[in-house]
C-alpha cells in the first residue's frame, strides 16, 4: 500500500498511504536547507499582505513529525513527509492565527504542520471520511486521537464526515484557507471537485491546493510519472476502486475546473521534492508488482486494453532499468493559491 494520499468527496481516505506504511525511507539528509533541497518556480507575484507569515526552516521537521503516531521504524518516513508539508507550508504563505479547513487529512501528516504553523491562536478544522478503524500498524481513530491529545489538542479538531456534509452542519462558519494536499488524485470523477470548489464559495477566503505534477524534472522520477499514468488507466476500469490513484487530474485540469468553478489562480509553483520523498518508489514498486498483473487480468475484460496496460507496466520496469540501481525519485508537485472571481 503507498503513501496515504487523500480522501475527499467519495475518496476512501488520505490515510490510506499512511496508514498502511511498513516500508523505512532512507534518513532525512544531513544540511538540508531552503535553498538546496526546494526548488520554487513563483509564475506569478503574491497580490495581498502577508506581513504575519515566516518562512519555516525544513530542519523543523523532526520536531513537528514527531506530534504523529509512529513507530520506530516509520518516523523517518513522518519526518520526510513533514519535510515536503513544509515546503507546501512555505509557498502557501498561510499566516500564524489563520482559521484552516483542511479536506482529506487522513491520519493527519499535513495537520500536525498546520497547526505548527497557526500556532495557539489559530485553528484547523481536518475532515476525513474515512473509517476510523482503518489502517495498520495503527488506525485511522488513534493516529487522530494521539495527536488531539498532545501538545496540538488546542488547536487542531478531526472531523469524519464528507466536505459538503460539514459545510452544512457548520451554518455560516467561514475559515481563511481551505486546503487541500496530495488528495485530489483520490476523487471518483473530475466533477466531484467542481461541486467541491462551489461548496467552498463564501465559506473561505482563499484555497490552496497541492497535487502531483506529471512532470519529471529529476530523469529518476520519470518512472513514478508512468506508473501514476498507467495505474490510473487499470482503475478507470473499476468504478469501485479505492486506489490511491483514480482521477488523473494535471494542473490543466486542475486550473480549468478552478475556473469553471468560481475561483481563479492567485498564485502557483512546482516544487521538486527532496529525494527522501518516498511516494514515487511505492507507486512504482506497486506497478511493478505481480500483484498489478493480476488485477488487469481480474479487472480488465477488453483484450487491447489488457495490452496497453502490460505495456504500461513495461514502460516503468524499463524506466526504472535505465537508472541503472540509482533510487526512483517522486515527481514535481504543482501548487497553487485561489481566490474568488470577481
Amino acid at each position: 500500500m503507498l503513501p496515504p494520499r487523500r480522501s475527499v468527496g467519495n475518496l476512501n481516505s488520505c490515510c490510506k498511504n499512511r496508514m498502511m506504511i511498513t516500508r523505512i525511507g532512507r534518513s532525512l539528509r544531513s544540511g538540508i536547507t531552503n535553498e538546496s533541497q526546494q526548488m520554487l518556480i513563483d509564475m506569478t507575484a503574491p497580490t495581498h499582505s502577508q506581513a504575519t507569515w515566516q518562512a519555516l526552516p525544513l530542519s523543523i521537521a523532526p520536531s513537528i513529525a514527531s506530534h504523529s503516531l509512529s513507530t520506530p521504524e516509520s518516523l523517518q518516513i513522518e519526518i520526510d513527509q513533514t519535510t515536503h508539508r513544509l515546503e507546501l507550508l512555505n509557498f502557501f504563505h498561510i499566516p500564524a492565527s489563520s482559521n484552516i479547513l483542511e479536506i482529506g487529512c487522513g491520519q493527519g501528516t499535513c495537520t500536525v504542520v498546520l497547526g505548527h504553523v497557526i500556532g495557539e491562536d489559530g485553528h484547523v478544522d481536518a475532515i476525513d471520511p474515512a473509517p476510523l478503524d482503518y489502517g495498520a500498524p495503527y488506525t485511522l481513530g488513534q493516529a487522530q486521537e494521539h495527536i488531539t491529545k498532545g501538545p496540538l489538542r488546542g488547536s487542531v479538531k478531526f472531523w469524519q464526515t464528507q466536505l459538503e456534509d460539514f459545510l452544512k452542519e457548520t451554518g455560516d462558519k467561514k475559515w481563511d484557507y481551505a486546503v487541500f494536499v496530495h488528495c485530489l488524485w483520490y476523487l471518483d470523477a473530475p466533477e466531484t471537485l467542481a461541486r467541491m470548489l462551489k461548496a467552498l464559495k463564501g465559506r473561505v477566503n482563499r484555497i490552496c491546493i497541492a497535487e502531483y505534477a506529471m512532470k519529471a524534472s529529476e530523469p529518476a522520477a520519470i518512472p513514478h510519472v508512468l506508473a501514476a499514468l498507467t495505474r490510473a488507466t487499470l482503475e478507470a476500469q473499476r468504478p469501485d476502486s479505492e486506489a490511491n490513484i483514480r482521477c488523473l487530474l494535471s494542473p490543466i485540469d486542475i486550473k480549468n475546473i478552478v475556473g469553471d468553478s468560481g475561483w481563479k489562480v492567485e498564485r502557483e509553483t512546482e516544487i521538486v521534492p527532496h529525494e527522501g520523498l518516498q511516494d514515487g518508489g511505492w507507486e512504482v514498486g506497486d506497478v511493478k508488482s505481480k500483484s498489478f498483473l493480476d488485477d488487469i487480468e481480474q479487472y480488465v475484460a477488453d483484450s487491447k486494453m489488457k495490452v496497453v496496460l502490460r505495456s504500461g507496466r513495461e514502460a516503468v520496469v524499463r524506466a526504472v532499468e535505465g537508472l541503472d540501481g540509482k533510487k526512483v525519485r517522486t515527481m514535481d508537485v504543482w501548487a497553487a493559491t485561489l481566490v474568488e472571481t470577481d
